[in-house]
């Protein structure tokens, strides 16, 4: 028997935001870069939906329901591990502080650069070659 040749999944952003403004302008630019998208309104939403296997997350802090640091927490504790990116304006320092000891990179609102693009890219890349 050969070996079994599985195919690559497809690199799938879960974007987590309750502004739908911002959803639709992240899922058309990650679209572009060739990327699969999927998007929430709440924690809530996400916590109810497939649990996802592969891909990154990219969450805004200030949600409706629980904010995005303690969603990337619960995440954590159900043993779903994505590289994560927090989005907020004006993160705290304490904010700051709770997110480097989660392993949650920090990047700042308006996403006028391609500081975010970069960062996503960057945590596929790596994951492929470990």
């Amino acid at each position: 028997m050969g070996l079994e040749h599985r195919a690559p999944q497809p690199w799938v952003i879960h974007v987590v935001d309750d502004d739908q403004a911002v959803c639709c302008s992240l899922k058309f630019t990650f679209e572009l870069d060739g990327f699969s998208v999927k998007t929430y309104a709440s924690s809530g939403e996400f916590l109810a939906s497939e649990r996802p296997e592969h891909g990154c997350m990219v969450v805004d802090y200030n949600l409706p329901d629980i904010n995005g640091l303690d969603l990337l927490r619960e995440l954590d504790q159900r043993d779903i591990r994505l590289p994560a990116f927090l989005i907020t304006s004006n993160p705290s320092h304490s904010l700051r502080n709770r997110a480097d000891a989660q392993g949650v990179a920090i990047i700042e609102k308006p996403l006028l650069s391609d500081q975010l693009s970069e960062a996503v890219h960057e945590s596929f890349t790596r994951r492929m070659t470990c």
